[in-house]
């Protein structure tokens, strides 16, 4: 059989290929490039008709406050998630900070310097703990962090037998704490900035969009960030090039750690105590963010810009169901549903634009 008629598979040349209709390919790269930020904005806009104030300046003000300590607390699970960890403590890890914040103001009567530093201490220290037992005794990360997280819960009440922390409060040995919160400590979290509105912009935020754009810039455009990203999609391939693996990954933890210690600092400020019961939410809002931020742009990745998106997701939403008068305890219930529904559209989109 002649070779030259042997094959008649017609072969496509580059100017044909272009000219093939691809708008089915195009409509998916859309909708996982830009599906999710339009559903924020239907959702704002949705939020604004059915409700009124959504669009005031004080509704966009308990928004903003909603979002900055849930999104530095989300920052520092993105960080772990690059490596291909998870951490789970960060909420203990913040209430903790809140009460040692106010146990070093309250009781040992210290200024709010002593208190910061304590604080980034104590964050920093559980990482490096979390880091050390993942990397060197083998423990799953999930189990790893869950364990320090009921460690931190049990640990945080015992100074004060299971009480919260304020200025007059009896101690466990019968004496009174004198000690006050300071002003200084007290305007990070209450202190607001003007933007075309007096008083709009609170500190809190301020300090999330300085930490956003730091852990941004740091994970994209340093060599250390971008080799965490090779350990956390090939580890055993970035170990093979000479790469520290487990100096990157615990220095992950550390991160996470040390954000989420500065989320439980503001969240102290905010309530001028260190209250036992709160940042109960923390750790699912905080999740539900970086999880969120996969479907951002169709990143299908832990990203810095995703995650202060989907913080604002979740403030957005939970803002706009509590003014619309939603039950309370149907709140998690509708987050965890638009949690799971925007990350199946994007992973299932996803693949099938692969194939």
């Amino acid at each position: 059989m002649d070779s030259r008629t042997a094959d008649k598979t017609p072969v496509e040349t580059p100017a044909e290929a272009l000219a093939q209709p691809k708008d089915g390919r195009s409509l998916r790269e859309l909708a996982i490039r830009y599906g999710f930020l339009s559903l924020l904005v239907g959702l704002i806009v949705f939020f604004s008709l059915a409700t009124r104030g959504f669009t005031s300046p004080q509704a966009a003000v308990f928004i903003l406050q909603s979002v900055s300590i849930t999104g530095i607390l989300a920052l520092g699970v993105t960080a772990t998630l690059v490596v291909g960890g998870f951490d789970l403590s960060i909420g203990s890890i913040a209430t903790s900070s809140m009460m040692a914040a106010a146990y070093v103001m309250v009781v040992l009567e210290q200024n709010a310097l002593v208190a910061v530093l304590v604080c980034l201490a104590i964050g920093a220290l559980v990482g490096l703990i979390n880091g050390l037992i993942i990397c060197y005794m083998r423990v799953p990360d999930l189990l790893a962090t869950l364990g320090m997280m009921f460690l931190l819960i049990g640990l945080q009440r015992i100074p004060t037998e299971g009480r919260s922390i304020a200025t007059g409060m009896t101690l466990p040995d019968g004496s009174t704490a004198e000690g006050t919160f300071s002003q200084a400590f007290l305007a990070l979290g209450r202190h607001r900035f003007d933007l075309f509105i007096e008083n709009l912009v609170p500190a809190s935020v301020v300090v999330l969009i300085v930490l956003a754009i730091l852990i941004w810039f740091f994970l994209e455009y340093t060599r250390f960030g971008r080799m965490m990203y090779a350990v956390g999609s090939n580890a055993r391939a970035a170990e093979f090039a000479g790469a520290p693996v487990k100096a990157y990954r615990i220095w992950a933890y550390v991160i996470s750690g040390v954000f989420a210690s500065i989320g439980g600092i503001l969240l102290a400020a905010r309530l001028g105590r260190g209250d036992i019961a709160s940042g109960n939410n923390l750790l699912l809002d905080a999740v539900a963010a970086a999880l969120i931020g996969f479907a951002v742009l169709g990143a299908a990745k832990p990203n810095a810009f995703g995650t202060a998106i989907g913080a604002l997701f979740v403030g957005v939403l939970l803002q706009g169901l509590t003014m619309m008068n939603v039950p309370y305890y149907t709140q998690d219930f509708v987050k965890g549903a638009v949690l799971v529904i925007a990350l199946i559209f994007t992973f299932a989109l996803l693949g099938r634009n692969a194939r």
